[in-house]
């Protein structure tokens, strides 16, 4: 499948040529396929809003290129417009950008400037709203009397509303309670299953990236420092935790395992995966197979007997 977003030698400096410049982005490549759900995480600092905010073209490469859909971004600054439709950017707490009197008027605003029909933005708002969960009854309300998770609902149709090939979305469930980051996560990932736009998903926190995403951009001082499969990048845990990230509290426990010396699997990332592993090993166990990980330049080692 064709790369739908290369990122070639990506640099950013803020206030460049100033004392106080400072390197947000250091050399930065990598390339994304249509239709991947990719999740991008780092430590504070690592630079992952400054690469998202370069995606639709609201930061400008101090050197290096960004290419959407075969096109660089900035090769005709005039036509910056272009990419802000095709890359659906939502940033963090967007229900602070409401500003409608009502919700439908708010999810209609993007595609109203795209100069569609009035039938066509009807037809994108309430598709929009069932995407996201929200009520048909809550479009005629301000959203400014609705509860901060149905806000961020009505934020985040307003996005896909526009229906970009790519949206991209910095913590979108920051702030929610449990039931509503799994409700919107949720929703973002039927979305993207539905349409197969390409999702790009900034968050903090490692279960929701190994529950819905499908590849792993690992953000560490300003650089990329892994960018791989979901199962690959879990199973370097110990790396992650050395750049100071945390891992999903299920690999933590299977690290755990593995340090005392049983054979389990390093690459364990989510509960339902966790338990198959653990009835394989149960089974082993029964077989009268031995559980333990075998020594250093042991002959079981060097015949690739692990799992």
């Amino acid at each position: 499948m064709a790369s739908i977003i290369k990122v070639e030698h990506l640099s950013y400096v803020y206030n460049p040529g100033m004392p106080g410049a400072v390197t947000a982005l250091d050399d930065v490549s990598f390339e994304v396929e249509e239709g991947d759900f990719v999740g991008i995480i780092g430590a504070t600092g690592s630079g992952k809003s400054t690469l998202i905010a370069h995606m639709n073209g609201l930061n400008r490469p101090t050197s290096g290129r960004i290419i959407i859909d075969g096109r660089d971004v900035w090769a005709d600054p005039g036509k910056i417009r272009d990419f802000r439709f095709l890359t659906g950017l939502v940033f963090q707490y967007p229900e602070y950008q409401l500003f409608e009197e009502t919700c439908y008027k708010d999810i209609a605003f993007g595609p109203r400037n795209m100069g569609l029909d009035e039938p066509e933005i009807d037809r994108r708002v309430r598709e929009a709203a069932r995407f996201v969960g929200l009520d048909e009854k809550l479009l005629d309300r301000s959203p400014f009397e609705l509860s901060g998770g149905q806000k961020r609902r009505v934020a985040v149709a307003g996005v896909m509303a526009m229906e970009p090939r790519i949206l991209v979305l910095d913590e979108p469930a920051a702030g929610l309670d449990p039931e509503g980051r799994d409700s919107i996560l949720s929703a973002i990932r039927e979305y993207h299953k539905k349409t197969g736009v390409t999702v790009l998903l900034v968050s903090h926190s490692m279960e929701d990236i190994a529950r819905y995403a499908d590849r792993v951009l690992v953000m560490a001082q300003r650089k990329v420092a892994m960018y791989d499969t979901v199962e690959n990048v879990f199973a370097r845990a110990e790396e992650l935790l050395a750049l100071g990230l945390s891992v999903p509290q299920v690999t933590k426990i299977f690290l755990k395992l593995r340090q005392m010396g049983i054979d389990v699997p390093a690459d364990v990332y989510t509960i339902p995966y966790a338990v198959k592993k653990l009835v394989e090993a149960k089974a082993r166990h029964d077989a009268g197979e031995s559980l333990e990980l075998p020594r250093p330049g042991s002959a079981a080692q060097k015949g690739g007997a692990a799992e």
